[in-house]
């Protein structure tokens, strides 16, 4: 029998790099943003994946106000929240949330597409949504995202 000198490697907190990223949102459809987003968050661009591991990337979304929905999701599609009380459920339209908290329309659609655990929660740390132009994580020297 002859022994393979390869192993394959698996992430841990000693070998993992992160890096940050800058998406501009301008003029992308939310759904497919999201998703995309959601790849660099998991980690899942990088050929040392990791499933059980927070192995992802730091993104930075600027223009959060100027994504578009396709057909008539502004009027239909509902932002649903609940307090835990009776009568406590509140619906909100997309205009309407667009309005009053843009950022919470890129935040929402990420949540939903990342695990529902512990590591999900740690994912959603490492990303900002901004609605205007400017961020201020020009420190940490982010780099555009090639799609």
């Amino acid at each position: 029998m002859d022994t393979l000198s390869y192993k394959t490697k698996s992430e841990n907190k000693d070998s993992v790099e992160r890096k940050w990223y800058v998406i501009d949102a301008e003029g992308e459809v939310v759904g497919r943003l999201c998703t995309r987003i959601a790849t660099v968050l998991r980690g899942k661009h990088k050929p040392s994946y990791t499933p059980h591991f927070d192995a992802g990337d730091y993104v930075i979304v600027i223009n959060a106000d100027k994504v578009r929905f396709t057909g008539a999701k502004w009027d239909q599609k509902e932002y649903i929240t609940y307090s835990g009380h009776p009568g406590g459920q509140k619906r909100t339209v997309a205009k309407n949330m667009m309005t009053k908290k843009p950022y919470a329309i890129i935040e929402n659609a990420v949540k939903g597409m990342l695990p529902k655990n512990k590591l999900g929660r740690a994912m959603m740390k490492k990303l900002f949504v901004y609605a205007g132009e400017e961020h201020p994580h020009h420190a940490q020297k982010p780099e555009d995202f090639k799609f």
